[in-house]
This record gives structure tokens, C-alpha cells and sequence, in this order.
């Protein structure tokens, strides 16, 4: 029989990445993914291996005194803080099952077809890597006030590189903003 897990073990899922057990139940555990949020995943899945287990206090449903509810919420919460929850950012109405085709020049060569749903999750996570990056620069101690204003500035020109491809977003809060525009 497989290790069983208990809350807060850490796990690395061959197709979500890594994640934090929330909460363990008669056949499955509730896991708090970077990529993906919350998944059931069954005891039996052998897609994963433990990074980190908490030392176990002989009860693995729960520990006594503490709820669910609080150990989601601080799982939730931990995630966030660190960037590993990607916050829901909608792709717009008129792309919604379109398709990216890339067309070489060369007519012997066969074209790539890409689900724009999928490009536009590249892009969403290519953003929020780009902030986890900003957050890491600001709350880097061995960085001086002038080093992180320039690097600052390095990630604004990226942004503004990336202002193409608003116009698959459905919001304009959601918008890549530039050194030209107020962020």
C-alpha cells in the first residue's frame, strides 16, 4: 500500500506541479496546486511524489482543534502571497473557440494550429510570472534603491512589448501597460 498523506505534505504532480495536501478523504486528498488552484486527486494516482511531509500525529484526516476551513484558507493565502495562484482572466467573447494558425513561407511545410485558449493561458502566465518577478526585485534586500528601478524599468519595456496581444483579453484591467501609459 501506497504512503499516505497527510495535511500539508508537500507533492510534486507529474501534470499540475507542485502542491500542498488540504485536506485527506476516504479515497482521494484536496490539493492546492500553483498551477491549477484546487484538485481531488485519488489516493491511487502514482503521478506525483512527496517533496516535504509534516511529521505525522497519527491522524490523518485532521488534526484536533483545527478546521478545514482555516487550513484552506491559509493554504489559499500562502499561494497567493508567493504568486502560485493565477488570478481568472477572461479571454474575450470573440476568440472564444478560435484558433491561431502559424503559416510557414514555405508551402512544403505544414502549418501549426494552436487553440487560442491555449496561447492566451501562455500569455496570462507569462504576466504573472513577469509580476512574481517585480515582487522578488521590491523585496530583494541584497538590491540597492537604483538597481531596482532599473530592473523595474527592464520589466515596463517588456510589458509595453506585450501590448499586442490585449486584444485577446475581455477586460482592459487585464491590459499589458507600458512605460507610456499609467500602469
Amino acid at each position: 500500500m501506497a504512503q499516505e498523506l497527510t495535511i500539508g505534505t508537500k507533492i510534486d504532480h507529474d501534470r499540475y506541479g507542485e502542491g500542498v495536501v488540504g485536506k485527506v478523504n476516504l479515497v482521494s486528498y484536496d490539493i492546492y496546486f500553483a498551477r491549477g488552484g484546487k484538485m481531488e486527486i485519488l489516493k491511487s494516482n502514482k503521478e506525483f511524489t512527496v517533496l516535504n511531509a509534516p511529521e505525522s500525529t497519527g491522524n490523518t484526516s485532521q488534526p484536533s482543534g483545527i478546521d478545514i476551513e482555516s487550513i484552506e484558507k491559509l493554504i489559499v493565502d500562502t499561494l497567493d502571497k508567493y504568486g502560485m495562484l493565477q488570478e481568472v482572466v477572461p479571454l474575450g467573447e470573440r476568440w472564444i473557440g478560435g484558433k491561431m494558425i502559424l503559416q510557414p513561407s514555405n508551402t512544403a511545410l505544414q502549418s501549426k494550429e494552436i487553440p487560442l485558449e491555449t496561447f492566451f493561458h501562455k500569455i496570462v502566465m507569462l504576466r504573472d510570472r513577469l509580476r512574481v518577478l517585480e515582487q522578488n526585485i521590491n523585496s530583494n534586500p541584497k538590491l540597492d534603491d537604483e538597481e531596482k528601478v532599473d530592473l523595474q524599468q527592464y520589466i515596463t519595456r517588456i510589458y509595453g512589448s506585450l501590448t499586442t496581444f490585449n486584444i485577446l483579453f475581455a477586460d482592459k484591467e487585464h491590459y499589458f501597460v507600458g512605460a507610456g501609459k499609467e500602469k
